[in-house]
């Protein structure tokens, strides 16, 4: 039985070395350049000084025998891409992936790279979870992982990598291990945001929770279910990424050393606990819409019960006069003096004892 890779590769369109490419005149030619954020050669963990085009780093890195390539891309389109592509070996299937954007997450592994999607997510300030339009903003961060490269493919404008390259550069004993640790340092990075932003999504879902059983307050179901839909999105990130990153930490690809296992098990225990707060966020919320729907329940009947009561109380002065108003001849004291102020006298008292049954039943 042919592998996944095998399988995967038929009809796939393959990107070969040294293949003209035609672009339309009329569309202006855009440099790789603008879609490089950074490009940079690690030797013992130290970045070699000097700006580096992906075949000069590349070369420079395998020339040595040592060392890796780690270059960042944004947002490259299909033509661009495809040079790296060729240089780096990248498989095509991986890279129509990384162009396109909108995967789920994943981490797959094609010969000797490892590809991976991570959903990046990002906590949006609001004033309260009741008006808000947006909890939660998502974008989509690839990592190419080879044996001397790293290819980092960011879309969205939440989810810089430039703090993450910082901080494994001031580390340069720990940068020495190789390109995995890149790959962990991305992940771990991502995860962390996942813990802010569950954070986040909790103290909204709190404050909401306390508006929906605060008496005389009108939270709608429509903002709850934009909360529910919020904690769907970040459940998409999360859930599916829990099983590949358990598979690292159990020696999935050799490309990750077991020096470096060690350390995505922190971040498969973080990502464990992200999952387990975005389940009960969506068991609370689905609490919250059934609070609120018997609210709006429990509202309309005591509407109903007022409405009734206020027809009862009209019905008594409409029975007499329509009773009245039948103008027969031979009527009880139709003629008598105090004929009318005893009817409405009686009007008076009987929608008196009732008004009090309704008040002393809290129908009114």
């Amino acid at each position: 039985m042919p592998s996944l890779p095998t399988l995967r590769n038929a009809g796939a369109r393959v990107i070969r070395p040294g293949r003209p490419r035609t672009q339309d005149p009329r569309v202006p030619h855009v440099p790789l350049a603008a879609f490089v954020v950074d490009c940079a050669v690690y030797i013992d963990g130290k970045r070699l000084e000097g700006r580096w085009t992906h075949r000069d780093a590349i070369d420079e890195v395998r020339r040595r025998e040592e060392g890796f390539v780690w270059i960042g891309l944004h947002e490259p389109d299909a033509e661009q891409i495809q040079d790296i592509a060729e240089v780096f070996g990248l498989h095509p299937l991986a890279v129509e992936d990384a162009v396109h954007a909108h995967q789920r997450p994943k981490i797959e592994r094609y010969d000797d790279m490892l590809f991976s999607v991570f959903k990046t997510m990002r906590y949006v300030a609001h004033a309260s979870p009741t008006t808000a339009n947006e909890i939660v903003e998502s974008g989509e961060l690839m990592v190419f992982l080879g044996k001397d490269f790293v290819v980092t493919v960011r879309h969205g404008q939440h989810s810089g990598l430039r703090r993450v390259r910082h901080n494994l550069e001031a580390d340069p004993e720990h940068l020495a291990q190789g390109p995995a640790v890149v790959l962990h340092a991305v992940a771990d990075h991502i995860v962390d945001a996942y813990l802010d932003v569950s954070q986040g999504v909790e103290g909204d879902i709190d404050t909401m929770e306390t508006e929906v059983f605060a008496p005389y307050t009108e939270v709608g179901a429509e903002q709850i279910y934009m909360m529910k839909r919020e904690v769907l999105e970040l459940r998409r990130a999360v859930t599916p990424l829990v099983t590949p990153m358990r598979r690292l930490t159990e020696g999935y690809s050799p490309l990750v050393p077991s020096e470096v296992r060690s350390y995505f098990r922190d971040v498969d225990d973080h990502l464990a606990t992200v999952a387990e707060r975005v389940a009960s966020f969506d068991e609370l919320l689905t609490t919250l819409v059934d609070a609120v729907l018997a609210k709006i329940t429990l509202r309309q009947n005591n509407d109903m019960r007022k409405i009734t009561a206020y027809a009862a109380l009209l019905a008594v002065p409409t029975m007499l006069a329509g009773i009245y108003g039948m103008n027969f001849d031979f009527m009880p004291e139709l003629h008598w003096e105090f004929g009318y102020p005893a009817v409405i006298l009686a009007i008076l008292l009987i929608c008196t004892v009732l008004w009090r049954t309704f008040r002393r039943n809290r129908w009114l």
